[in-house]
């Protein structure tokens, strides 16, 4: 399936889908003013063609195991004759620490989304796992200190305002 065969109606549903992928088949059918059995095919289709790529609950961590950290690392490397980023980019991907990565335009190539039990623990797969591959030149570790909004979901509203401060008195 290419973009020019995904209709107003398909990114609709899509979008319904991204903002919650727990809605059910009847619920998107009447959202969208179709048949149940048609929503149902729909996603069946995307999902064999690879536009949904899978579905995935959205944990704040902060609340479960406040040592558990994630960074974003961002790599300048040598692109491979050839291959370009692709090769790298790869090996990076099956790497169990990594969430994501993406070819980035500006002074890194590659950014890379990690998440570790603690931020030493995300430091020691930096030094010895990511920086050692062959092409990758320099690193830049930016930890995430809080989340505000992931996802399009918000992690920081009045409620949890009161449990978690960040700021610092004199």
């Amino acid at each position: 399936m290419t973009t020019s065969n995904v209709t107003a109606s398909d990114r609709k549903l899509l979008d319904l889908l991204a903002d919650d992928a727990k809605l059910t088949a009847a619920q998107l059918a009447a959202m969208l003013n179709t048949t149940e059995e048609a929503v149902a095919a729909r996603i069946a289709e995307f999902e064999a063609d690879g536009i949904i790529r899978g579905y995935q609950a959205i944990v704040d961590w902060e609340r479960v195991d406040a040592n558990k950290s994630m960074a974003l690392i961002q790599l300048q490397v040598v692109p491979e004759p050839e291959q370009g980023f692709d090769k790298l980019a790869h090996r990076i991907m099956q790497l169990d620490q990594v969430e994501g990565v993406y070819l980035m335009s500006g002074g890194y190539d590659l950014t890379v989304v990690v998440q570790g039990e603690s931020m030493r623990d995300i430091a020691l797969f930096v030094a010895r796992r990511l920086s050692t591959l062959d092409g990758v030149r320099a690193t830049m570790t930016h930890f995430i200190l809080s989340r505000y909004k992931d996802r399009n979901v918000i992690y920081h509203d009045e409620a949890v305002r009161e449990t978690r401060s960040y700021v610092f008195d004199d």
